[in-house]
């Protein structure tokens, strides 16, 4: 192939859907944990007390971090989608793909700053 056969994926835009995709892949597969820790919730204060233990492990604190990023990055690029397909095009939709990644990054950096 040749590479102007994928020159769209220099797109900023191109490349906001493809982070969205992916941050919603990485969200649907965080649930059937969360859906776990309310099941052990239900079944008593021990069993949930030794999972809640292991979110202490600095590996889960950077997943969590990671978590963070990408419900704010899923969350803003599905917003900048609603207005792309309900609203009239204008000229500065890279740069509202960009600020939505630099939110998201901030809020995850304070995230993990506030749990560090």
């Amino acid at each position: 192939m040749s590479s102007t056969s994928h020159a769209y994926r220099r797109n900023t835009l191109w490349n906001a859907a493809l982070v969205h995709r992916l941050s919603g892949i990485g969200l649907a597969i965080f649930l059937p944990i969360h859906f776990l820790a309310l099941g052990l919730a239900l079944s008593g204060a021990a069993k949930l007390e030794g999972f809640l233990r292991l979110t202490q492990m600095p590996v889960v604190t950077a997943a969590e971090t990671i978590l963070i990023f990408l419900l704010v990055v899923h969350f803003l690029g599905g917003l900048r989608l609603l207005a792309l397909e309900n609203g009239p095009w204008f000229s500065g939709q890279r740069r509202v793909a960009l600020v939505a990644i630099g939110v998201a990054a901030v809020v995850a950096l304070i995230f993990l700053v506030r749990v560090l």
